[in-house]
Parts: C-alpha cells; structure tokens; sequence
C-alpha cells in the first residue's frame, strides 16, 4: 500500500465515544460531532452505533431491553495527523460532555484506487499485537460481491485471528461526500477490524492493495489480555 506524505509515526486515531441520546446544542451530540469534523476537513469519519454498553454512571443500555429509550452507545472514529488531532481535541472535549475521546497513535496506510479451504482453530494470542481497521463503502464489489463479505471471507481464509465488521449511521471520506442512514441508502461506510500478529497483518497487506479500489487501512499497537476459542481452548 502506498503511504501518506505525512510519517506514519505522526498520525492519529480519535474515537469518541457518546451517548445517543446526548445533545450539544440543542442536536444529537453524535451529529454534531461528525458535522464538525466534517467541516474541518478531516479526511474521513465514521460513525457506528453499538448495540449494548454502559458508561461512567454504571447504567446498561442494551438494545434488546431498552430499545425505546434510544440511548445506545455511539462511537465516532477518524484518523487524522498528530497536529490535525491537537487541533481538534479542545472542541471534541467539549462537546462530548460526559462521553470519552480516546487518542492513539495509527500507522496509516491509503489503499490506492484465492481462498484456504476449510475452518480450523487458530492458536491463542497474546501480549503485543496489532489491531487493523478497513474503511470501505457499502457499495463497493469485489468478483461481484458485497467487497465487506468478500474480505471476511479472505481473511478467514488466510487465517487471520478474527473480523468484525460494523456498519456505519453516517459518514465520509477523501472526496468529502456525506453519507447518511435513510430506507433507500446503500452507500454507507463500512469497518472492519483485525486483530492479530504484526507479522501476519502485514504480510495480508498486499492483498488488501488488489482488493480494496479506495479505501482507508490503519494499524495500531495493541495489547492482547485475552483470546479465547469457542469451548474455552486458547
């Protein structure tokens, strides 16, 4: 993949974290939000709603329960340069309220414009690791496939550690287009996180370059506590 310009080391990852039903200004906090850094030219957003979790007043919010009360957690996520980030950050504080901003750095890679048979168990992670996030469109094929499908699909066979894919309310990228959740929308983000070995993650970049037309990849360190299989086997 082709890196930005700008060093890796100096890029950042920002997710914060709200509730939905949290307002700044009289408008959903979340949106609001999302317009800001829509409107200071960060590069791209996503934003992504969860389907239970609690805050720092212990209180569960769980969609199968309180599904009324639309109060889920709500998480935004962007990448932006070290400086680009410091910029943000006294805005986002405000207007998060009682939610959460969590920085780290990201390793940040642009993507530019065949299949293992068979599941099998994947040995247990542990300590240093790196966490990987694919940022694609809803719209986006590949062979003639959903391309969020497709990569899962890939990853599992390459035997990548694990994929989650989550469905973005709203969002953008390079070319600043807004994308919004509506009955006939088809073309919201998409994000899909890895978490595996750094030797694994990168040697699986290359393929991301065949598959991925426009998109955005970014790494971070992380640290694996615990990765347990199905049926409690490490």
């Amino acid at each position: 993949m082709t890196a930005p310009d700008d060093p890796s080391a100096s890029s950042r990852r920002v997710t914060v974290f709200v509730a939905e039903r949290h307002h700044y200004h009289g408008r959903s906090a979340y949106m609001a939000i999302f317009e800001f850094l829509f409107y200071h030219r960060v590069a791209g957003a996503t934003v992504t709603r969860g389907l239970t979790g609690f805050g720092a007043d212990r209180r569960l919010h769980t969609a199968d329960i309180e599904a009324a009360s639309e109060n889920l957690p709500i998480q935004i996520e962007f990448v932006a340069t070290g400086a680009q980030a410091e910029e943000l950050l006294p805005k986002l504080r405000e207007m998060v309220g009682e939610g959460m901003v969590v920085v780290q750095p990201a390793e940040v890679y642009f993507a530019p414009g065949g299949e293992a048979a068979g599941p099998r168990a994947h040995p247990g992670l542990q300590g240093a690791c790196k966490l990987m996030r694919i940022y694609v469109s809803e719209k986006q094929r590949w062979r003639g496939k959903p391309l969020h499908e497709a990569l899962v699909e890939s990853l599992r066979a390459h035997d990548l550690a694990g994929a989650t894919v989550y469905r973005g309310l709203a969002g953008y990228g390079h070319g600043g287009r807004l994308h919004r959740d509506h009955p006939l929308a088809h073309d919201l983000p998409i994000m899909i996180t890895v978490v595996d070995t750094e030797a694994k993650i990168r040697a699986y970049l290359p393929l991301l370059d065949e598959m991925i037309g426009h998109g955005l990849v970014a790494l971070s360190d992380v640290e694996v506590i615990k990765y347990t299989a199905p049926g409690g086997k490490p």
